[in-house]
């Protein structure tokens, strides 16, 4: 027999044997650095190879390893053998389960982390395997006795070496390249030449207090991309909700716009960063907000609003209000950021299959506080707005943190900001479940809403957004407590979040004066009622009183054809003024020091509204006598009718004086109004 026939020579010269080794290595190598190293663009390239060689691999994989078995089944039992066995188990189940992977990356929301795991685990398991089965067969020849019959064996087993460092290096050579080639959309961007620091270069954001982790500015694009979430496959349930929430229309409300303008012709356009970290965070962030920019908006930050990334990249928040968060970009997958489709889908593949990276820059407890919210839902001016002094303006949080809601460190009687706005709906959405909260668990099939429900229902309809209609009924049935929210229906009374009760006397004489009083109560919501910019918000108490034949009596609180509402009426809202006295009626925050009236209801009080008017002295002319049952009565009988007495709280988010200020009165442009809740009495009216 000679040298090169040698059949184990023969064995390990096969180019198959080669090829495979090298895939096999190829595979190993990059799985344990996607596993292992962290977050990174060669490590994004390698998930696709990675992808891509195990999907090549699968079919020379097969055949060596069916042609390996039919060759050795019948060897001897030995360790050798078991590890062989072992190895074959391992890579049949590296397989199936990178299979599944694959698949879920390219058309399912996201991956199954137990098929994950049983691919880490196979991994592992291969190379405990298959490392020992070589390397003692190796290991053998190589220590056996120096017989000329097993040169060729040695020399084989070299080039099976050299074979499987070069094919899996060639299959490396992609990585490296493609990493030197990739140019990533840079984050951060510079300030334009004509920025105003006006407070200083060290406060570039000022008068708001966000700042973005480096200090600097913010290209538009690393903080926008909302649409995506959605297109990916992935949050699309999520995104529907998010695209009709007031976060999603914060930069695009045409009467904050109107009244940033106004505020940028009259203190500079460097005093309207006061509102962008809240109502435009993106334009604020990218340096828009400067004297030359065209409407102190960027275009994504028109678009987007309050956008995902930049509720979800906040990292910092401070209870002081004003916008006191601080945001840092997360790192983006490889062609997030591209508008082709080929090179979108690679990134949503990339995320799916590699998602540690935007679980954890996006997902994290901070959100899930009420001190999250606080840092917009919290409002003060001082001297650098007012040149005059401090002034607390909204404050919802304080509101909340003082409340019967919060009971520090016993959640089951806390209700927090997100349990109530953002209500726990059935979901198959990636981000379902959540073992954070003391009353669910991971795989609950639930997420909270994007909706972010509230009391905005101008901008809906107003923008005539697509699911506007809807989100305003959500909005109103939600305020009227027709929207239930499971999990804190038992933390507090069933019925509207402010019902109203109708309190009057047991009965009156027809020609006297009839007292009556509507009590408010402010039952549910965790702040004031109302809350927000009460200079312009209002919530009023409409009477109606109707006598039997429906002709009213007394009325107050009415609108005329002109929208406004009529003077006298019990209404909820606050009056700022300026240092002069005058009254800020144009929504002109930036010069208020103070106010001379303001109605606001604490969270679980009440208030009164009371009512005189005059009963007719004829209002029981026409009925007929009824029998006055009254057990001590011993008169003729008396002429008995009665009164109905009609509330109704309403509520608006915006009053008709801004709006026809702001743009015209000949604009037709009105608020909706809601009813938040209604009540009915009757008034006995003796003859």
């Amino acid at each position: 027999m000679g040298h090169t026939d040698h059949p184990k020579a023969v064995e390990w010269r096969q180019l198959l044997l080669i090829f495979t080794s090298g895939l096999l290595v190829f595979e190993t190598v990059t799985g344990l650095s996607i596993w292992l190293l962290g977050f990174s663009e060669p490590n994004q390239i390698m998930v696709l190879l990675h992808t891509l060689v195990g999907l090549v691999f699968i079919l020379p994989l097969t055949w060596y390893s069916i042609r390996h078995w039919i060759r050795y089944r019948n060897a001897l039992s030995s360790h050798v053998k078991l590890t062989g066995y072992l190895s074959l188990a391992s890579i049949v189940m590296a397989a199936v389960s990178g299979l599944v992977l694959t698949w879920q990356a390219a058309f399912a929301s996201r991956i199954s982390y137990t098929w994950d795991l049983i691919h880490i685990v196979a991994t592992v398991g291969l190379i405990a395997s298959t490392l020992p089965h070589v390397v003692t067969v190796a290991w053998r020849v190589r220590r056996a006795p120096a017989q000329e019959v097993l040169m060729p064996v040695r020399n084989a087993i070299r080039k099976f070496i050299f074979g499987t460092v070069v094919t899996a290096a060639v299959l490396m050579v992609p990585v490296v390249v493609g990493t030197l080639l990739y140019e990533e959309p840079e984050a951060t961007t510079s300030f334009p030449d004509d920025y105003g620091f006006l407070y200083g270069p060290e406060r570039p954001f000022a008068p708001s207090l966000a700042r973005t982790s480096t200090g600097g500015a913010v290209a538009a694009r690393a903080l926008g991309g909302s649409a995506s979430c959605g297109t990916s496959g992935c949050h699309q349930e999520i995104m529907k909700e998010w695209q009709v929430s007031a976060h999603r229309w914060s930069a695009m409300d045409p009467a904050f716009r109107a009244v940033q303008a106004i505020m940028g012709e009259q203190n500079g356009a460097e005093s309207t960063r006061y509102c962008g970290g809240c109502h435009d965070p993106i334009s604020l962030f990218s340096g828009t907000k400067n004297l030359f920019a065209d409407d102190l908006t960027n275009k994504i930050g028109y678009d987007e609003g309050v956008s995902c990334i930049v509720c979800h990249a906040i990292k910092e928040t401070d209870v002081q209000g004003n916008a006191n968060y601080m945001i840092e970009p997360p790192a983006r997958y490889l062609f997030e950021l591209s508008d082709n489709k080929l090179a979108r889908w690679t990134s949503d593949f990339l995320i799916r299959a590699y998602p540690s990276q935007h679980v954890e820059s996006l997902q994290h407890r901070l959100f899930k506080s009420p001190e999250f919210c606080a840092a917009c839902h919290k409002q003060f001016i001082d001297e650098e707005i007012n040149n005059v002094g401090w002034v607390q303006l909204q404050n919802q949080y304080d509101n909340w943190r003082k409340s019967r809601w919060n009971h520090p460190g016993d959640p089951t009687k806390t209700i927090e900001c997100r349990e109530c706005h953002m209500p726990l709906v059935t979901s198959t959405d990636p981000a379902s479940g959540d073992d954070l909260d003391y009353n669910r668990t991971e795989d609950d099939g639930q997420h909270r809403s994007h909706r972010f429900l509230g009391a905005n229902q101008f901008m809906p309809t107003h923008l005539n957004i697509p699911g506007g209609e809807e989100q305003v009924r959500m909005v109103e049935d939600w305020l009227r407590g027709d929207f239930e929210i499971p999990e804190i229906a038992h933390k507090w009374k069933e019925g509207p979040a402010v019902p109203i009760v109708i309190k009057v006397p047991d009965e009156v004489r027809a020609g006297d004066d009839v007292e009556f009083q509507v009590e408010v109560i402010n039952n549910k919501p965790g702040h004031d009622f109302p809350t927000g910019p009460l200079d312009i918000i209002q919530a009023w108490i409409e009477i109606v009183v109707t006598d039997p034949a429906g002709r009213e009596v007394y009325k107050s609180g009415q609108r005329g054809e002109n929208h406004f509402i009529d003077s006298g009426t019990f209404m909820f809202k606050a009056e700022p003024v300026d240092q002069y006295g005058n009254l800020i009626d144009r929504h002109n925050l930036w010069e208020m020091v103070g106010v001379r009236y303001r109605r606001a209801l604490f969270p679980g009080f009440s208030d009164r509204a009371n009512y005189t008017f005059h009963c007719p002295a004829t209002l029981t002319k026409d009925l007929e006598p009824l029998p006055d049952v009254s057990r001590f009565n011993m008169n003729a009988p008396t002429r008995t009718t009665k009164l109905t007495v009609k509330a109704r709280l309403l509520y608006r988010k915006v009053d008709q004086y801004l709006l026809n200020v702001l743009f015209g009165e000949d604009s037709g442009i009105t608020s909706p109004v809601s009813v938040l809740s209604e009540a009915e009495n009757v008034i006995v009216v003796k003859g």
